[in-house]
């Protein structure tokens, strides 16, 4: 086919896109579907595949209006990781599927153990896979029972288009059932949880060729091929051009995560910091995660009945001027609003304000939320570093690099420069329409293309001193605030 179109999906927790890109790297046209989560149990976040492959239904149907629709060669897929889709024998949904930040099987995880954590690449966790399923062996028999397969999210939507269970490293990387390093499943861990290899999808390569599109009435050619693609923390790195070994991002979206890419598997479980496949092949990466990262900036501004997000921030920036250091006496938080991972792995954990006074305003508010979350990304920094990972300049990805008061203030609590890219919120639907092209032999040339870079903020070191006293007692509430569930 000449001019040949890759057609890139990501399907997000709040949102599925869907972008057609050519060649050249241009993003010629991009739709989006809003997503709801289902929170049925006090910790429990659940959504139904159904509604993810009609939201995939409604963004190809925004894109079909474009002349490159007709052009579309390849499909590149991303998703939310972790979660569990549960299917029967004839790939009936048998169970809402369980989310990543849904921490029902804390003690699941506890009874996993550490035994293989070296191997799996991350210490178990309530929003890893593998313990969902030990929770539905125990909780749900009768479903466990049914269970023909396990998929992740956004291999649901590959087996709509193709009718074949298929998943790839990175997703697989995510489920606590891969031996990270050897890029396989690993018996002993699936045992552990109930179930065997023949209930795991088939594995591929995230630019490899997976299976030809078979769906019908989407307007598209059975010769239509679909690369393995990935999760989308991964999937982001390609589409921002971080696939070699000291690359690094920041993402902040939902959640946060620090992410540096390897040429090995190196994790620190015990700091729970992550080691996954990238998704590409012979290399991996070097995760620190964040529950909650930019969610913190919208909860706080429905809780001082701000308008919106760019509101508050307007208010911060007249009332407490990044070129300035913060008053010392400025509220303290902790983003622990659903939990968190690295480096403390207790989901259990909950956010709150300290130094709260009769002056505060939400603009305080709002500037300590901000703050918070740059001190959890310090906190899963020096973990990620510790596990060998080098952490250089870092992109900042997702809806939070949207704020250039955010942007400078991580440059400053991280003492490293920080950078934001155009388009950078369509980074994973960018690096699952490159994962397409390379699955028809072509594209290779876009790997090395990143995203245009919009702004580099530098480290203002008149701010230090006062980050660093901050940091510190940020650092100190930890026992407290562990001490509410203890």
């Amino acid at each position: 086919m000449s001019n040949p179109v890759s057609l890139g999906i990501d399907l997000g927790t709040s949102e599925l896109k869907a972008i057609l890109m050519d060649l050249d790297g241009t993003v010629l046209a991009h739709a989006g579907v809003r997503l709801s989560v289902s929170r049925r149990h006090s910790g429990w976040s659940e959504q139904d595949p159904q509604d993810w492959w009609q939201a995939c239904l409604q963004a190809l149907a925004q894109l079909r209006t474009h002349e490159a629709f007709a052009r579309v060669a390849c499909i590149g897929l991303s998703g939310q990781m972790h979660g569990a889709v549960l299917l029967g024998a004839d790939n009936r949904v048998l169970y809402p599927a369980i989310l990543w930040d849904d921490s029902r099987a804390v003690a699941q995880a506890q009874l996993l153990g550490a035994e293989f954590a070296e191997v799996t690449g991350s210490l178990p966790m309530a929003g890893l896979t593998a313990p969902k399923l030990l929770w539905l062996k125990q909780h749900e028999p009768a479903v466990f029972n049914a269970i023909d397969c396990v998929l992740s999210p956004k291999d649901y939507l590959r087996l709509r288009l193709c009718g074949e269970r298929i998943s790839e490293m990175s997703d697989a990387a995510g489920t606590l059932w891969l031996d990270v390093a050897h890029r396989e499943w690993f018996g002993p861990m699936l045992r552990a949880t109930g179930l065997a290899p023949e209930q795991m999808p088939r594995l591929v390569e995230g630019g490899a060729a997976s299976a030809r599109l078979t769906a019908a009435d989407l307007g598209l050619s059975t010769d239509v091929m679909i690369a393995g693609g990935g999760g989308d923390n991964p999937v982001a790195a390609v589409g921002i051009g971080a696939i070699n070994a000291g690359d690094g991002f920041i993402t902040l979206g939902t959640s946060a995560a620090i992410v540096a890419i390897t040429d090995h598997a190196a994790g620190n479980p015990a700091s729970a910091v992550h080691s996954f496949c990238h998704a590409l092949p012979n290399r991996w990466y070097t995760m620190g995660a964040m529950l909650a990262g930019a969610s913190c900036l919208r909860w706080v501004t429905r809780l001082t009945g701000t308008a919106d997000e760019q509101a508050l921030l307007d208010q911060v920036q007249a009332q407490l001027p990044i070129e300035q250091p913060v008053p010392v006496a400025t509220p303290l938080f902790l983003p622990y609003l659903a939990g968190e991972r690295t480096p403390h792995n207790d989901p259990l954990l909950r956010g709150g304000f300290m130094g709260l006074g009769h002056d505060c305003t939400p603009a305080m508010l709002g500037y300590a939320v901000m703050e918070g979350v740059g001190f959890g990304l310090r906190d899963a920094m020096h973990a990620v570093q510790s596990a060998g990972a080098r952490v250089g300049a870092c992109a900042l990805v997702g809806g939070g690099a949207r704020s250039e008061y955010w942007a400078q203030l991580l440059a400053n609590i991280l003492q490293r420069e920080i950078f934001t890219l155009h388009g950078s919120e369509l980074s994973a639907c960018i690096g699952a329409a490159k994962l397409g092209f390379l699955s028809i032999g072509q594209g290779d040339g876009l790997l090395q293309a990143g995203i245009p870079v919009k702004a580099r903020y530098t480290p203002d070191p008149s701010q230090q001193a006062v980050l660093a006293v901050r940091y510190g007692k940020f650092q100190g509430l930890l026992a407290a605030a562990k001490a509410l569930h203890g």
